[in-house]
């Protein structure tokens, strides 16, 4: 069993969904149970599914946490490109999100 804490792609992981939580709440109103339900809930679901994965105790099962985690990642990014398309945050507020999105990836 792996200590989740030390791996550095939950701690960035946490800071996404910090960053996540602090955008979201320039969002519309309106948008509470759309983009910023979504893109909250993919969010959190980024390093929740890297800490299970490291409970598993094969390789294959943790990959597969890591491949659920990614997709949400995937799921966080074409969100923020709809939230900067919708001109609904500035592209340049999103930029450093889009940097550690690109970051988690890798």
């Amino acid at each position: 069993m792996r200590d989740f804490r030390k791996l550095k792609i939950w701690n960035q992981g946490i800071e996404l969904v910090k960053l996540i939580y602090q955008l979201s709440n320039k969002l519309p109103s309106e948008e509470k149970f759309g983009l910023r339900s979504q893109i909250t809930r993919a969010a959190i679901s980024i390093p929740s599914n890297i800490a299970e994965g490291c409970s598993r105790n094969s390789e294959i099962e943790f990959k597969r946490f890591l491949e659920i985690a990614i997709g949400s990642l995937f799921g966080v990014e074409t969100q923020l490109v709809i939230i900067e398309e919708l001109a609904l945050i500035s592209s340049e507020e999103l930029k450093p999100i889009f940097e550690l999105v690109e970051k988690e990836g890798k």
